[in-house]
């Protein structure tokens, strides 16, 4: 079997970020004794360069002290506080911050590994020593990159390390090595810091824990008695640190004026209360300390909560609120419903109620009040005022005890009664908060920066926003956090669409005094008329509006052709936004334009939601109708320019509008909307995602509850482990899984294997397929083997434990002769030929399994060979149970969809659902409609094989009329007569013959391409007339199948019976899922199993939502099987902003999650893409991925690239035209000399005749994207040279391969985004047979994150290295053997290089074409010799062609050839969506880009911009295309000349 693995080494990012930006006027001060130092760049100004950074003192000083291991190795002290004294520290109070540009330059000169922590001694180590520690891991939490590594090696150590941080007062919980220290100030000694009357109130409420507490005191006396010293509990460091440090905020909060000086500390404090309060074994201790001195009601009386400052200070403590509130019971972690909410509210006031009617006189009338006049806050304090000051203060210290007397604030009025209300009042419900919830963004949270940050966010600072950690406090709380943040990421999307359509319409103020609009955008129409038609009565219990409806009329008679079908395509259900624009009637000047809001240049004062219920043209006639009440054949093509969309408004949003629009008597805004903003429709779906989150909150979502405390971070991680399973499969039927029997002892060394027959005879000459029975040992050997445990030395010990130990257990493989499937070739089952490494079958026998399996699959190494076999092994055993199969993207589910329908699952069990049916490479057609036909044609088929069968009993063919007909037929006088056949046979069994003679079906299979009966043998006719009847019955089978196709007559009913009873494996995408989860409960959808590919590219809410697509059975989950399948080394999910991403860590994927919470995972340990040599340059991120044999014996892996000496190689690229980097625009980088270098590499592979469709160029930013797309359209075009396969980015590559990768690093400033060593793991894992990096060699050598690689690739020269002498793809030079080697020296050279090639192919081609033709005049020579001699077309191009079939390796060992376009494929973002994207990556001084998603429309959405801006600028355009054109002629010309010259 597999090992097994928990935790992994990586490392994920923790919630803490480090704070520290740089002011614009501030400047670290000058070392003492030491020449001055370089003044800081600031945030805004010039940025940090890398000679700036060789230059800087603090690399001397790094280079003389820890730049060897002999440096380091002597320690100064003195060095470490010079450094903090001169670099790091702040002097004075305030938000004064650390010089961030300081603290790089050590973390990347590597001050924590080789200098800081090496020699840190808990006991003499100085305060310096530990801040200096402190500030290099908070900046590597900033750079988002691993923090706790370099510690693991000496754990004692750092233990000591944390004691002497908490006296600092700075603390983590995320990393495990940090949990087993911090937690100890997290439990139930806590409470000795209590009051004794709230202590008294919390042990009465929770009468479990009254024992718990008198052993902790018994013990604490016992230690106490054998010290013989007194020793109270509450001055304890570890029971006093949490109170102290709530108590030292508070303080400050007391103290704090209305300037707000102190609102970022109080903010981080504030913030990391929430963070405690959001974990549940930190939330039922610390609850009541918060409760005790009552930090929320301290909060809300502080001159900060209502300061025009304390916005985001106000939203934290309302965030603390909630979780103070949090509808939970503490103890057990179970969710409080509604009704037990309201419950404990009840019996809480009612108890009041009595201690006042017996105790406080003046409450009397309180007392006998009913709590429904009480309850709310104004009535409460109203019932208040008539106490006095001491009265009030002893009835809340002394009677309810809600807070000690000794309180500094228990003598003011206010704070007594906010404590007491509080307490008291009733709390609206969570889900009738979330319910009142408009789904739409407004103005008001669009351009709120606490809640929806803007991109340069740099992972500084705190925001008022959930976070998805390792745990949950219930699923109810997981759903929550994931609705707001998806909520707000899809708001930060349409701010950023609308920050974009609007400019482009130049708003005015005509001269009738309203707005107007001079220009057009693509995605914004103005409106010509809105009114409300329709305000439908709330629902009973209900005060919003149970419908709004309006008409929206508008023109597109502007718009060309394109974009009006744009708009014409709209239909039900789509999101549109209403916008109001008012612009100014001035513009603003420079000064108010720099204090203006966005929405205050934008003139925008509103912006509405709604969704699309119908579209009508100009004469009224309904568009776009998919209801049925207008008939296909009766569709026309719509009139006029004039649309009118009937659109439905949030409800809740419009009484909300409607109710403020009374109370302050302002303006109606739904008179005001004059623009229409639309989307693209892949951007476009987060309303039905967001519904159907806010849907599984309000139903009782029931989780597996295998699954239920592993996905909320809790319990015994391998608790859902299939050896913890009940209802194991103690025999499974492998199938075609086994290639041969070599096959099964290979796949299990650590057994004695054994082959029996049926009968339990000993099997000499075993043969597929087998049956294995499951040893006790396979289930109990398997255990989770913690991230910071070597394998291999586990390994190790397990070997010598059987060396040691006794003999291999005996493993019993049954062999079995499976039954004849029929006479016919289409009746024999589709084979297996992936021979499967032992891990791979290991992952199988877990996925077939009950139970939760993970399976990490490193590059390469057949993940989805794995999944199709676990779903052919799972189809077979469990014939009767359904499987949903979901990925991230439509091609990783087409490729898994084409292998299924490889294997033995009859095509009419397979269903995909979603948009990408049609981009699968097969003849049939799965999707919905397609399997209906599928079902009605065979119907078809299969009864007139019934009427076939009747003609040859001579018996009447109507039996075939219909399948119920035919069902008769088969048990009248088919299954009737195989009985009597059989019935015959027991009795004629010495008769060879009998069978031959007797089969009463002869005549029917008399078309067979072989006799089916020889007479020699009963036995073997006797198998093969069962092979026959096998025929018979799957026929009548699949007529019953089509039974309920033939009763249905609707096209939508057959395709729903399809989908919810025919199918047995469902697939279709995450996204899919979440917007129709709705339609598949209506429809009682149901399945047994999960199976989730790309589940590391996820969303957690994506993961989360296909678990529950069905509606649970008695109160329970009917799932029974969950299996993820994916890469947590490789990139995430992409979240588009990076607060949101940094911050909220939304883009962890819930595989992540569990690798970090050490679910046991297995790792797949042989990859088949690429050469050995290549794969060295990743595989030092997994654990043992080794190579398949196969990549070592095809000779394809040992032949090295014609024209290349090397199968990799960095290549060092210098200035070009004296530059590096640059950025056109922010965040959105280039390197003209990259760019340049790699198109003159890849021509020079095309002339070599490299396929194009071989060749992909791949780079770190979408700016250098779109560069290299124009150095190739520049320099390829005039040549005709096709295009490479594919140009785009690392991100969007993940998932794919090609033979060749050009890869291009971009930066030359800093290393940027490539620090995240998931994103290099993709770059370096996509080629197969060579692999040519571009980049600046001293600046990715030096970061310490990306050295075990760059290691490898500098062990080679960094100038790219050629072998001029092979002209042709073909080469026998072995791989290893340079030949050779020509050096090219930069950039110049190589364009020389390939310059001269293709002059000299001109020529020839020249020659060629005029050979036979030495008559022609001259004249008949065209002016553009390139187009008249395509390249494609000279012996060079019939080279490329011929080399395609040498080239086709997959992955496991299987060879195919696979079809790919051999043209350059659009990408789907436009230019806008990927200068936005990229800066989500943005680090304040280490700016990084980020890669968007493509998109088809992207160069028609560039035109678009060109003709929005105004016409000026497209005249001059037009005008630069001409001169370039001309001169491009003019060069023709001279070319053409100078060849008839020579």
């Amino acid at each position: 079997m597999p090992k097994v693995y928990g935790t992994g080494i990586y490392e994920f990012r923790h919630p803490r970020a480090a704070e520290y930006p740089l002011p614009a006027d501030a400047a670290p001060a000058p070392a003492v004794g030491v020449p001055d130092k370089p003044a800081a760049a600031s945030v805004g100004g010039a940025p940090i360069t890398l000679l700036d950074i060789q230059k800087d003192r603090l690399t001397g000083i790094a280079e003389d002290h820890w730049g060897s291991p002999a440096a380091a190795a002597a320690f100064k002290a003195g060095l470490v506080r010079e450094i903090y004294t001169t670099e790091l520290r702040v002097e004075g109070r305030g938000r004064k911050t650390v010089p961030l540009h300081r603290v790089m330059i050590l973390e990347v000169s590597q001050y924590l590994e080789n200098y800081l922590w090496p020699h840190f001694d808990p006991a003499e180590s100085s305060f310096e020593h530990v801040m200096s520690i402190i500030l290099m891991v908070n900046e590597k939490f900033r750079e988002n990159v691993a923090a706790w590594t370099c510690f693991h090696d000496r754990k004692d150590t750092f233990k000591g390390f944390l004691w002497r941080v908490l006296k600092l007062k700075e603390e983590s919980l995320e990393d495990e090595l940090v949990r087993e220290t911090i937690l100890q100030l997290v439990s139930l000694k806590l409470w000795h810091t209590l009051s004794f009357g709230r202590l008294q109130m919390e042990l009465c409420l929770n009468p479990e824990l009254i024992k718990k507490w008198t052993k902790i005191k018994r013990r604490e006396a016992k230690e106490a008695k054998k010290s013989d010293q007194p020793v109270n509990p509450s001055e304890m460091l570890e029971n006093k640190f949490l109170r102290n440090l709530i108590e030292e905020f508070l303080e400050v909060i007391i103290s704090s004026h209305q300037d707000g000086g102190e609102e970022s500390v109080l903010n981080e404090s504030l913030s990391g209360q929430v963070d405690d309060s959001c974990v549940l074994y930190c939330e039922r201790f610390l609850r009541p300390l918060v409760a005790d001195v009552a930090v929320v009601a301290k909060c809300h009386l502080s001159a900060l909560y209502s300061h025009e400052k304390g916005r985001l200070f106000a939203q934290l403590v309302d965030l603390l609120q909630f979780y103070e509130g949090f509808e939970i019971n503490d103890h057990s972690g179970t969710q409080l419903s509604d009704d037990d909410v309201l419950q404990a509210h009840y019996y809480r006031f009612q108890a009041f109620q009595l201690l006042a009617f017996k105790q406080v006189p003046k409450l009397r009338d309180f007392a006998l009040s009913s709590i429904g006049s009480l309850h709310k806050r104004a009535d409460l304090t109203k019932k208040l005022l008539v106490l006095s000051d001491e009265e009030l203060q002893d009835l809340v210290c002394n009677k309810l005890k809600l807070i000690s007397e000794e309180d500094p604030c228990s003598g003011r009025r206010d704070f007594l009664i906010e404590v007491l209300v509080a307490f008291f009042e009733k709390r609206q419900s969570q889900k009738d908060a979330v319910n009142a919830l408009p789904l739409y963004p407004n103005e008001q949270i669009m351009w709120d920066e606490s809640l929806v940050p803007s991109i340069n966010y740099s992972g500084e600072g705190c925001l008022a926003l959930p976070k998805l950690n390792l745990q949950f406090l219930t699923l109810h709380d997981y759903l929550l956090r994931n609705f707001n943040l998806f909520r707000l990421e899809s708001t930060y999307e349409i701010r950023e669409d609308i920050q974009e359509a609007v400019p482009h319409l130049h708003a005015f103020i005509n001269n009738e005094g309203e707005a107007a609009f001079r220009g057009w955008s693509r995605m914004a129409v103005p409106i010509k008329e809105f009114k409300i038609t329709e305000v439908k009565q709330p629902h009973i219990g209900e005060v919003k509006p149970s419908a709004v409806t309006a008409d929206v009329t508008f023109s597109i008679s502007s718009y060309r052709p394109q974009i009006k079908s744009e708009w014409d395509a709209l239909k039900e259900h789509d999101v549109l936004f209403l916008l109001s624009i008012r612009p100014s009637f001035e513009p603003l000047s420079s000064e108010e334009l720099a204090k203006s809001t966005v929405p205050e240049r934008l003139g925008l004062q509103y912006v509405r939601g709604c969704e699309v219920i119908e579209i009508r043209d100009e004469e009224g006639a309904l568009m776009n109708d998919f209801t049925g009440r207008i008939k296909r054949e009766e569709w026309k093509p719509p009139k006029g320019d004039m649309r009118t969309v009937r659109i439905a408004l949030d409800t809740a949003q419009y009484h909300i509008d409607v109710t403020e629009g009374e109370e302050k008597g302002g303006e109606n805004m739904y008179g005001t909307f004059n623009i229409l903003m639309r989307r693209k429709p892949k951007e476009n779906n987060f309303k039905a995602i967001l519904e159907s989150i806010r849907d599984l909150m309000n139903e009782t979502c029931v989780v597996p509850e295998w699954l239920h405390n592993i996905f909320l971070g809790y319990g015994n991680p391998s608790a859902a482990q299939w050896i913890n399973m009940p209802d194991l499969l103690e025999v499974i039927d492998f199938k075609d899984t086994f290639v041969d029997a070599n096959h099964v002892q290979e796949s299990f060394p650590d057994y004695q294997v054994t082959f029996v027959n049926s009968d339990g005879t000993e099997n000499l000459y075993p043969s597929p397929p087998f049956k294995i029975k499951l040893s006790k040992k396979m289930r109990e050997i398997s255990h989770a083997l913690p991230g910071n445990v070597n394998s291999n030395s586990t390994a190790k010990n397990t070997d010598n434990m059987a060396d040691g130990g006794s003999e291999k257990e005996k493993l019993i493989v049954e062999t079995y002769v499976p039954a004849d499937p029929g006479p016919y070739p289409q009746d024999k089952p589709k084979q297996n030929s992936v021979r499967f490494t032992p891990t791979q079958i290991g992952a199988i026998i877990s996925g077939i399994q009950p139970g939760l399996t993970m399976v990490v699959g490193p590059p390469g190494t057949g993940k989805t060979d794995t999944a199709v076999q676990i779903l052919n092994v799972l189809y077979h055993n469990c014939p009767s149970q359904r499987t949903l199969i979901i990925t991230h993207s439509n091609q990783a589910l087409n490729d898994l969809f084409e292998k299924i329908m490889q294997r033995d699952v009859p095509a009419r069990y397979l269903l995909r659902l979603g948009q990408g049916e049609q981009e699968l490479a097969t003849d049939l057609d799965f999707s919905r409609q397609g399997r209906v036909n599928a079902m009605l044609v065979r119907r078809l088929e299969l009864l007139g094989e019934v009427s076939k069968l009747a003609r040859s009993l001579r018996l009447p063919e109507d039996v075939g009329y219909t399948c119920e007909t035919a069902a008769y037929f088969w048990l009248l006088h088919v299954y009737a007569r195989w009985e009597q056949f059989l019935a015959a046979c027991v009795q004629n069994e010495d008769k060879p013959t009998f069978v031959k003679d007797r089969f009463p079906f002869s005549e029917f299979f008399s078309d067979t391409p072989q006799p089916i009966f020889t007479g020699e043998s009963f036995e073997k006719d006797m198998h093969a007339a069962k092979g026959c009847f096998k025929h018979l019955s799957t026929i009548f089978q699949e007529l019953e199948e089509c039974r309920a196709f033939e009763l249905l007559k609707s096209t939508v009913e057959r395709a729903n019976y399809l989908m919810t009873k025919q199918a047995k494996i469902v697939a279709m995408t995450c996204t899919h899922a979440a917007l129709k989860r709705r339609d598949f409960l209506q429809l009682g959808f149901k399945f047994d199993n999960l199976l989730m590919e790309e589940s590391a590219q996820i969303l957690e809410i994506e993961t989360f939502i296909p678990m529950l697509l069905q509606r649970q059975e008695d109160g329970h989950a009917r799932l029974k099987r969950c299996i993820l399948i994916g890469d947590h080394h490789q990139l995430p999910p992409v979240v588009k902003n990076m607060a949101f991403q940094k911050y909220s860590h939304m883009d962890q994927s819930l595989f992540t999650r569990f690798v970090r919470l050490g679910v046991p995972y297995i790792e797949l340990n042989a990859q088949g893409r690429a050469r050995p040599s290549i794969a060295r340059l990743y595989n030092w991120r997994y654990r043992e991925l080794g190579d398949l044999p196969y990549v070592s014996e095809q000779a394809i892996f040992h032949k090295a690239n014609a024209g290349f000496s090397f199968e990799y190689q960095l290549v060092d690229v210098p200035d070009y035209r004296g530059r590096g980097e640059s950025a056109p625009s922010p965040w959105f980088y280039q390197n003209e000399g990259e760019a340049e270098y790699i198109v003159s590499v890849y021509i020079y592979m095309r002339l070599i005749g490299y396929p194009a469709n071989k060749i992909s160029i791949l780079t770190t930013y979408n700016g250098q994207k779109l560069l290299i797309r124009d150095v190739i359209n520049r320099r390829c075009k005039p040549w005709n040279i096709e295009p490479p396969n594919k140009v785009t980015t690392v991100d969007k590559f993940q998932g794919q391969q090609n033979d060749f990768i050009l890869l291009s690093l971009v930066r030359t400033r800093f290393v940027g985004h490539l620090r995240d060593v998931r994103r290099l793991i993709v770059a370096m894992s996509r080629a197969r047979l060579g692999l040519y990096v571009f980049c600046r060699r001293s600046l990715f050598e030096q970061c310490y994150e990306l050295q075990p690689t760059f290691q490898i690739l500098l062990e080679r020269a960094d100038k790219l290295a050629l072998n001029l002498e092979e002209c042709t793809p073909f080469t026998e030079r072995p791989l290893g053997e340079t030949g050779n080697i020509h050096y090219v020296t930069g950039i110049e050279d190589i364009g020389h290089l390939v310059n001269f090639r293709l002059e000299h192919l001109r020529q020839m081609q020249f020659m060629q074409y005029y050979a036979p033709q030495e008559n022609e005049p001259p004249s008949a020579v065209s002016e553009n010799n390139a187009d008249m001699f395509p390249f494609e077309n000279g012996t060079a191009g019939a080279a490329l062609n011929k080399a395609n079939d040498h080239m086709v390796v997959e992955e496991n060992g299987d060879a195919s050839d696979t079809t790919i376009s051999n043209k350059m494929e659009e990408d789907t973002v436009n230019a806008k969506d990927d200068i936005m994207q990229e800066g989500n990556m943005i680090i304040q001084g280490n700016a990084d880009g980020d890669v968007a998603t493509e998109d088809k429309e992207e160069h028609t959405d560039m035109k678009d911009k060109m003709e929005e801006d105004n016409a000026v600028s497209k005249d001059k355009v037009d005008e630069e295309n001409a001169k370039a054109k001309g001169k491009m002629d003019e060069e023709n010309a001279d070319a053409k000349d100078k060849m008839e010259e020579e």
